[in-house]
């Protein structure tokens, strides 16, 4: 009998649907979010869980330019008119931060930058452009440096994809709570709740470039602390039965792969 050819620590859509890997079908994830109709939506559950997975999914679903036939015959395709209305056609903005650590506030803002400045290496093409004015290509070239509106930085760059390609935009951020729980174990928790803080609320509170945001992480931090304000807000658990299919068959895989 063939063995399993298991996704075992495989996070990208593309390569799970390409390179022949057992996948459990998420897809309707997609339609059930975007039925919902909240603005924002944050996913917390442990490791191993397959957020990242889903997550990558979500991009290649709603990305500009996207290869449809990654989704052929998946549950989503069944859903018609949704393909047609969403799929590929919006601007996605799609960052980890489960790298984001350091001894130091200095040292995790560091890895906060290298993040930041990758995605906006991503978009320097629109610097290119006639659209953009000589302040907006002045900021994305120094963002692209590391340096100018760390803060502002996603919603900046959201404004601008935006005004590129007059669709509004998704963003998706991984693992978002990574930078918070290490800072707490390590002394700079307010430094960084700060930062992550205004970043989100630039983001996701006051952002008229904003289509869809989902957020992932293994912790919920306090709605009080760091969503402050931002009323169209689903958060979703373990304890919640919504959602819960979309989630759990990864950890299953992962067990499976050990035996």
């Amino acid at each position: 009998m063939e063995r399993l050819k298991l996704p075992l620590g495989i996070e990208n859509f593309m390569d799970m649907r390409t390179r022949g890997y057992y996948y459990v079908d998420k897809t309707n994830l997609i339609r059930d979010l975007l039925n919902q109709g909240a603005l924002v939506t944050l996913f917390t559950r442990p490791r191993r869980f397959g957020k990242s997975l889903n997550m990558s999914m979500l991009r290649y679903f709603f990305e500009v330019g996207t290869d449809k036939s990654l989704f052929d015959g998946l549950d989503i395709s069944k859903e018609a008119a949704l393909c047609e209305q969403h799929m590929g056609q919006y601007p996605v903005i799609s960052i980890s931060l489960k790298g984001v650590e350091g001894w130091d506030f200095a040292d995790a803002l560091r890895g906060v930058w290298r993040i930041i400045k990758a995605e906006a290496n991503k978009v320097f093409y629109l610097t290119q452009n006639d659209l953009l004015s000589k302040s907006e290509a002045s900021e994305l070239e120094n963002l692209c440096d590391g340096t100018g509106d760390l803060e502002g930085s996603l919603q900046f760059l959201s404004q601008l994809l935006n005004k590129y390609y007059g669709k509004k935009v998704v963003i998706l951020i991984d693992e978002y709570d990574v930078p918070l729980d290490k800072a707490y174990q390590r002394g700079y928790y307010d430094q960084m709740i700060l930062l992550i803080r205004q970043m989100l609320n630039a983001a996701l509170k006051t952002n008229d470039a904003l289509q869809l945001a989902v957020l992932t992480g293994c912790l919920r931090i306090s709605k009080e602390s760091i969503f402050t304000g931002l009323n169209n807000l689903n958060v979703n658990t373990i304890v919640d039965e919504k959602y819960d299919e979309w989630f759990r068959f990864q950890n299953f895989l992962w067990l499976l792969g050990r035996i």
